[in-house]
This record gives C-alpha cells, structure tokens and sequence, in this order.
C-alpha cells in the first residue's frame, strides 16, 4: 500500500525483499529486542510506579512491547532502543517516560505508521494526497489527551503537519497521551507532552527574542488553567527547565567531545531517509552523492545556537557555553568533512557517466571488504603520494585525519575511511578541493558538463584515478578468465 497510514501491524520486511548481508534489521539477535524490551519494561515499571501510579508490571508489557517495536523497524539506525534509553539516562520518571516515546512515530524514516500505533491515534488524523492532517471535528476535543496535546504544541483542528515541524514528535507526543491514559493522572500526562514538544529540534527564536521554551511555558500555563493543574508559575518554570534538560539530551551528539563520535551518528542518521543506501553492493554513485548533498547542505545552514537550548538555569552558563562550542566545532569539521567526500564522489559519478548513466558506487571502487574475504579496491591501484599538500590549522589536519583514519564506527553501507577523498585531498591540498567542490556543485546543478567538470581538475589527479580503475578492471577480468 502507498499510504502513509496504512502499514503492516509489525512494519517488517522479508528476506524475499532485502538482502540480510546489508540490512541491520537481520544483524539484530532475538535477544538483544528482548533485552530491549525488558529494560524498557523495567523503565516504565520503575517510572510509573515512581510518580505513584499502580500499574502492574503486566500492564505495562504490551506498551514497552509496542515502544521497542517501533524503535527496531526496518530503516531505523540511529533512533533505536539505544537513543531512547541514552536520553532518558540520569532524568527523573518524567524524563525517562518522555524519552521512551518521543520518537516513536517517525514517518519519513518508517515510511508510513505502524498499524499498532494507529490504533490509538487514527480518530485525531487523516491522510490527504500522502500527507497527514489533524482531524477537523470540534467533538474531538472533548478528548482531553488530544486537546491538551494540541494546546502544548499549538496545532490546531485541521491543520496540516509538516515533517521538519513537529508532525512526528505531536503525534508521538498523541500516542504517549493515550497509551497512558487510565495509567498516569492527566496533569502527569501533560507534563510528558510538553517534553516531547520541547524535542522538536533546530528552532531559533523568532524576530521579537521569543523562544520555543518562552513559548512552551505560556502553552503550559494555559493548559494548567484549562485543566484545572494548579501549577504555579514557579512550577510552571520548573517544568520547562526540564523540557529543555530533556531535549539537549536528545541531542547531545552534536556536543561530543570527539568529532569522530559526532561523524558516526551523522553516518546513523544518513539511511534512515535515504533507503537505497542499504543495499551496499547496489546503490550508484549519484545516489550516494545526493545522500551526502542532503546531509551536508542541512548542516551548512544549521547554527549551534539553534541545536541547543537555556531557559534559566537550565543548563547553566558555563555548561551552555561547553555545548555550543563543541558543536561548532563539530559542525565546522562535519561540513568540511562532507565537502571533501562530496568532491571525491563527484569525480567518480563523472568517471561513471562515461561508462553508463546507472553504475553503481561498487563497480566504480570494488566491493566493500568483507572480513576474511580479502577484495581489491581501487584505492589499491592508486600512487602513493610521495609529498602530501600540507593541512591549514586545527580543522583541516582533524578533517584529514577523519578521511585517513575513519570513522569510530563502520556503517552497514559505507567504510570507516574514505581512501579516495584521502588520496585527493593530499595530492592537491584543501585549498584545490574547496575549488573543486564549487564546481562539483555546478556539474551536480547540470551546469556544466561531466567532462567539463574533470577537465577542471588536475590531469595528474585524474589520471591517476583513471589509471586506477582501468586497473581495477583487469583484475577483475582476469579473475573472470579464471587467470
């Protein structure tokens, strides 16, 4: 089925489908999921009964159940078990309860809603022409977990979501509402719902100085008194103070202390909207250079002080400054780091046209090594280089370090280093790379030509890339031979 709204009740796919060798869903034992479940069971269990509910372990299995199978679908590969429970780390019942749910609906990633969620949610939505609209029926609100949900986000009645604006957390923030009701009082429930709110990423302020934690705690207030709280504006304060704790948290990779660490979350999050990635052995090099566009032109516009947050004291100066300059840090590298593999892919999506118009990035640079099955690459075949351009400043010896070294982490459709960028980039230094990938724009915008766009690059360089993969082709020939 097409429909978003419409999916298979465990969202899976089968081996008639995919290739286990390439796809993290099969790399996942059956007992690491029920790991997962049980540690999620036993956060539920301890937070629920902590905020002084009596829910029974028994209850509560059926929703850890329906948690960890919506965080082990298919493409998911950095919003896993492991990022729910990493967010809930160190948070009180509230925190851990929020960081539990709030990514459970992710539908660009999943490709549609899992119909165990919609169960719960399908009354308050709608699907128009693939997209998901809140439902436009006043009696709905006589439903107090779907009004309070809307007053905390300020949606309206039938009012189209957005991707990039809170439609996946609102409707995660939904299903946490209604999977708790009858469990957690509704003053608890709204609390929840404000954390998942305050998840919503990358949101400056707007042009008076307003911010979405400003806003958030008028949205508070107003439920408070629609609903019959109590809360005091104190408290109020309080309860977006740990808003704001749970959503840098949901973030903290962009503050790693490691830049590499930054790097292999981005890798995580690249597949999980770029589907044919994981097929290794398939996708093209144009289809891994748009991956990388996607990915790199979001973080060239993206600014630290819209990746994290401070309401008060929460976090404090001296904590919120660490933040920020580490993610600048890591954004400077990422975005330098990108660029250079995105010349280096360039060069080869225009080597490939001149074989054909859907070579794949496999046939360009061999198979990715597999352990104990020894392969040629065509960074094999390449010169060594005998008097490396040297790096300009901190930033550039750690990107190059990066492109050398690797990664902390391998991925399922990638290698940890990038030989090739590596090769380029010490050949001809970063100062011709920047160059180049002003044209490789150009050539990826159709304004100039493939050849035009090699042509103005240096000849040894591509010579020597050529040289390489004419190699390349003979051992594989020979081997087809049987030689």
């Amino acid at each position: 089925m097409n429909s978003i709204l419409h999916q298979d009740a465990n969202a899976r796919v089968t081996l008639r489908d995919y290739d286990p060798t390439n796809f993290r869903l099969f790399a996942l034992t059956r007992m690491q999921v029920d790991a997962d479940k049980q540690k999620c069971l036993e956060a539920l269990v301890g937070s629920v009964q902590g905020l002084g509910a009596l829910a029974r372990p028994e209850q509560l299995e059926p929703i850890a159940d329906l948690i960890i199978q919506s965080m082990t679908g298919p493409w998911r590969s950095f919003h896993t078990p492991q990022h729910i429970f990493q967010v809930g780390e160190g948070g009180d019942e509230v925190e851990v309860i929020s960081a539990l749910f709030h990514d459970m609906v992710y539908v660009q990633v999943d490709g549609g809603i899992n119909l165990n969620m919609m169960r719960s949610i399908a009354p308050f939505i709608r699907e128009v022409d693939q997209q998901i609209i809140l439902a436009d029926d006043i009696s709905l609100l006589a439903d107090s977990a779907f009004k309070l949900s809307l007053s905390l986000f300020g949606f309206q009645l039938g009012q189209k979501l957005h991707p990039m604006a809170g439609q996946n957390e609102f409707l995660s923030a939904l299903l946490a509402a209604k999977v708790l009701e009858g469990i957690l009082p509704l003053s608890v429930i709204a609390q929840v719902v404000a954390c998942i709110e305050a998840t919503i990423p990358f949101r400056a302020p707007d042009a008076s100085g307003k911010t979405c934690s400003d806003t958030l705690f008028e949205s508070l207030r107003r439920v408070s008194q629609e609903h019959g709280f109590g809360w005091s504006d104190e408290e109020t304060h309080a309860l977006v103070r740990r808003a704001v704790r749970l959503s840098n948290r949901d973030v903290e990779n962009f503050a790693s202390e490691q830049a590499t660490h930054f790097l292999d979350n981005t890798w995580n999050l690249i597949p999980e909207t770029n589907h044919d990635l994981r097929r290794a052995s398939h996708y093209t090099a144009k289809g891994y250079r748009v991956s990388l566009q996607k990915m790199e032109g979001f973080l060239n516009f993206l600014k630290a002080e819209a990746v994290f947050r401070q309401y008060g004291s929460e976090p404090s100066d001296e904590h919120f400054s660490l933040l920020l300059s580490r993610a600048r840090r890591n954004l400077e590298i990422a975005r330098l780091y990108l660029g250079m593999k995105l010349t280096s892919i360039a060069v080869l999506e225009a080597l490939s046209l001149r074989i054909g118009r859907e070579v794949s990035v496999s046939m360009m640079m061999g198979e990715r090594p597999l352990e104990g099955q020894p392969s040629a690459g065509l960074e094999s075949f390449l010169p060594p280089v005998e008097q490396p351009v040297a790096s300009v400043g901190e930033v550039e010896e750690a990107v190059l370090t990066i492109l050398e070294q690797g990664r902390t982490v391998a991925s399922d459709y990638d290698v940890r280093n990038s030989p090739i960028a590596t090769f380029m980039t010490k050949s001809v230094g970063f100062s011709v790379m920047r160059q180049l990938l002003v044209m490789a724009r150009a050539f990826f915008k159709g304004e100039v030509s493939a050849e035009d766009f090699l042509a103005s690059a240096p000849k040894t360089l591509i010579d020597s890339l050529v040289d390489a993969f004419v190699r390349l082709s003979d051992v594989r020939r020979e081997s087809l031979l049987g030689n």
